[in-house]
């Protein structure tokens, strides 16, 4: 293999390096994001039920008068 064969593979294998490393990270970005989705409807059901509470609450207590 002569120096530019050489010089071509490496540049290839580099090429091939940075584009998995950057599927990685992309993946990793994905499933970040796909988590905090989930804690963000995690928490909206959480606040959704503590808001239906209080309204309860507050029906109870006007109704109970």
């Amino acid at each position: 293999m002569n120096n530019t064969e050489s010089a071509s593979f490496r540049a290839g294998e580099a090429k091939g390096q940075t584009q998995e490393k950057g599927n990685q990270l992309l993946s990793k970005a994905g499933d970040a994001a796909q988590s905090a989705k989930e804690g963000l409807q995690e928490a909206g059901s959480q606040a959704k039920a503590k808001a239906q509470g209080a309204a309860d609450a507050v029906r109870d207590a006007v109704n109970s008068k």
